[in-house]
């Protein structure tokens, strides 16, 4: 790398690059790293043959893999460009996600994990076709990133994203099992201590459950093993130089096409409503929550 022979690529050059996914490496006069989009997270072995070949044969041999779940060739001369792409093309894969626009969907495991509530993986893969190649020609105030994560551990910190879509399992009691046993196993297998026994009776405080479904099935009266699994969704999140905490909206959703018209609300909202240069998390707190909560909750935003 750093061929002294290499011409410096022109600043308007590395723009239009840029938008095609291939980010200069400051240190060499004409090398770039090529964001290759995953879609979910979640590659094939045939792609992933496919990303390593591309390595070799266009760039420096080298992938990386970036924090929104992309991977990156290593080292692409600017004149490999366009071949690059070519032959990703071949096995379906595509190069992007940068700019004022909707960026790559971010996922956890999902119900691939233990404590997965959701299908991550799907969900991911819908509001990528959906909103990253459907929004691809829209314009945005800033970036604006979108993560899915399976249940309330936040791994993925959905929190700290644009939107972020958490999966939820909501526990149902049905007092008429609850024999208010001494030693409670609702109550011992709450990790955020939300169920307490209180007069003979086990109570899950809604202002503390982040309903994570620990406790169904857990009751050996079946006092708690019925549930509705959902989403919540969260707004507003930013991780970077300024940080900015997500909002939760005030509902749980069960239907999985309401998340999606939420999303869409929040995209379209966001274009209308956001001031270039700032962030989803700025343009919420100069409307307010609560006002953009209500719009965005409206059927016919």
């Amino acid at each position: 790398m750093g061929d002294m022979l290499s011409q410096p690529v022109s600043k308007e050059e590395e723009t239009r690059v840029k938008a095609l996914g291939f980010l200069k490496d400051k240190r060499t006069p004409d090398r770039f790293n090529c964001r290759v989009i995953t879609r979910n997270g979640k590659i094939t072995a045939e792609e992933a043959r496919a990303i390593a070949a591309a390595a070799e044969q266009f760039g420096s041999g080298e992938v990386a893999m970036t924090a929104r779940l992309t991977m990156e060739i290593q080292g692409v001369p600017f004149d490999r460009i366009e071949p690059l792409r070519e032959y990703l093309a071949q096995y379906g894969l595509e190069t992007g996600g940068t700019g004022a626009k909707v960026r790559p969907v971010v996922s956890c495991k999902g119900t691939t994990c233990q404590n997965g509530l959701i299908d991550t993986f799907v969900l991911s893969e819908e509001i990528h076709e959906r909103f990253y190649h459907g929004y691809r020609s829209v314009k945005l105030p800033h970036k604006f990133k979108i993560a899915v994560g399976g249940c309330p551990n936040n791994c993925l910190k959905p929190d700290l994203n644009d939107v972020g879509i958490i999966g939820q399992r909501i526990p149902q009691i049905d007092p008429e099992k609850c024999c208010g046993c001494k030693v409670c196993q609702i109550e011992k297998n709450c990790p955020i201590q939300a169920a307490k026994l209180m007069d003979g009776m086990i109570v899950i405080d809604e202002n503390v459950c982040n309903h994570c479904g620990r406790c169904v099935g857990k009751c050996p009266f079946q006092a708690v093993t019925s549930s509705s699994d959902g989403y919540r969704i969260c707004i507003g999140g930013r991780w970077g130089k300024r940080v900015a905490q997500g909002r939760y909206l005030d509902r749980v959703f069960t239907d999985r096409e309401d998340v999606l018209r939420v999303v869409e609300n929040a995209i379209v909202f966001f274009r209308d409503q956001g001031i270039p240069g700032e962030r989803f998390a700025d343009t919420i707190h100069r409307i307010s929550f609560e006002n953009v909560q209500r719009q965005l909750l409206e059927d016919g935003h």
